[in-house]
């Protein structure tokens, strides 16, 4: 024993390098074994679902997953295969993965996908977007929309796993958690904004647009990956050396907040012949008779904006089961802005994108015409995805589709409706 404290004495730093090596080896071998434990556990909750009965005359349901390989710089086809496939197979669906090998090819699968229960999307924001502008440019779309939608977060940005899901700092624990939810079947409406330029066909989105310097400089950070936590603040600080202040002029008209409807129930079944005619015989005595009423006409509000940056988001961010009105978010982001301030800001529109600072203009409207100067360049972040910036229409489309939810999460939201 002597000997070996003499050499561990005499070669410390070798004697402190193999410690820490031991040291992290174990750290590392100890974080796999509770991913497995966790994976275990969640493919024994989904053994149960997969164990009940169901009468033989029902059919097994069918759930289609759209899963993009290439999504968390291509780790998203092993991080699905290992955490959450597992989950889907023993719950009891009838699963088809079908993997995108490029981009755009998901909204041209959408159109040609055939009657499924379940739609599942396993990939990151730009999965999410493709997904739904592909499910909502379909003919029958009033229908397929009805579907509900599970999503799997892979991806390097994943916006709607903040509303959907609970916080967690443990990768494997998020993942299994989505897939979980999906089996669970607790379901929230979330809106989709229809964006339409001129020429171009609609593009949909469940987050928001946005345009403008933050935007811009947003997209270059990974370029500054060896300044390491210093790199979100160089790429804010670097885009200052370019034209000062950095304006971005628009004509804006839009129209406020519409009144929510009740919603309707969900009929389980069809219901008998005798009650559908009853219910139409009973709205035709109880409509009144008479001259139609005249329509009020639409009353749009113009502004002129001159702004660093523009942003158009949905309330899924900050879901209100209980609101009385439907209404997007406009923020104008103020354009006398220093230079230090917008290097500080811009690391917390980084953190949340669609956060409207101090300063800022905010207007609540459903529906708005974003009108550019001729020759305006640069691109709209229309769910973290480029497009060229252009003349667009953007509508509101309240409570358009159902996204799966931990339970949990659906009950904080009832909670905090109550309160």
């Amino acid at each position: 024993m002597a000997k070996v404290l003499a050499t561990l004495r005499q070669h410390w730093k070798k004697s402190t390098f193999g410690a820490c090596l031991l040291g992290w080896g174990g750290h590392w071998l100890y974080g796999k074994h509770c991913d497995n434990l966790l994976r275990r556990a969640a493919c024994q909750e989904a053994q149960a679902f997969g164990n009940q009965l169901i009468p033989a005359t029902m059919p097994l349901k069918k759930a289609t997953v759209f899963l993009n390989p290439a999504a968390c710089k291509g780790k998203a086809g092993n991080l699905f295969e290992k955490n959450a496939a597992p989950i889907l197979h023993l719950s009891g669906l009838d699963v088809t993965v079908v993997k995108t090998d490029y981009e755009g090819q998901a909204k041209k699968l959408l159109e040609l996908m055939e009657n499924t229960d379940l739609i599942i999307i396993a990939g990151g924001d730009g999965t999410v977007q493709e997904v739904v502008t592909g499910l909502l440019r379909r003919a029958d779309e009033a229908a397929f929309s009805k579907i509900p939608i599970g999503f799997i977060p892979l991806g390097k940005t994943c916006s709607l796993s903040h509303t959907l899901y609970p916080e967690s700092t443990n990768q494997v624990q998020h993942i299994t958690n989505a897939t979980l939810a999906i089996l669970k079947g607790e379901t929230v409406p979330l809106d989709v904004l229809q964006i339409k330029g001129e020429k171009e066909q609609p593009v949909f989105a469940v987050s928001g647009l946005r345009w403008g310097s933050y935007r811009d400089a947003g997209v270059k950070v990974s370029k500054y990956w060896y300044l390491g936590p210093l790199k979100t603040k160089a790429a804010h600080f670097f885009s200052t050396f370019k034209e000062w202040p950095q304006k971005h002029q628009a004509a804006l008209m839009y129209l406020g907040p519409t009144e929510r409807p009740p919603e309707e129930p969900e009929e389980k079944c069809r219901p008998p012949l005798h009650v559908r005619l009853y219910r139409r015989l009973r709205s035709y005595w109880l409509s009144p008779k008479g001259l139609p009423k005249e329509v009020a006409p639409e009353e749009w509000e113009e502004l002129k904006l001159s702004t660093i940056e523009l942003c158009i988001a949905t309330q899924n961010r900050q879901l209100d089961l209980t609101r009385t009105e439907d209404f997007m978010d406009i923020c104008i982001e103020a354009e006398s802005v220093s230079k230090g301030q917008f290097v500080h800001r811009g690391s917390q529109k980084m953190r949340d994108p669609h956060v409207c600072l101090e300063g800022s203009q905010h207007i609540q409207a459903s529906r708005c015409i974003l009108q550019l100067p001729e020759g305006t360049e640069g691109f709209f972040g229309i769910d973290n995805e480029e497009y060229e910036a252009m003349p667009v229409e953007v509508k509101l489309l309240p409570r358009k589709l159902r996204f799966f939810c931990d339970p949990r999460m659906r009950e904080q939201l009832l909670q905090a409706a109550v309160q």
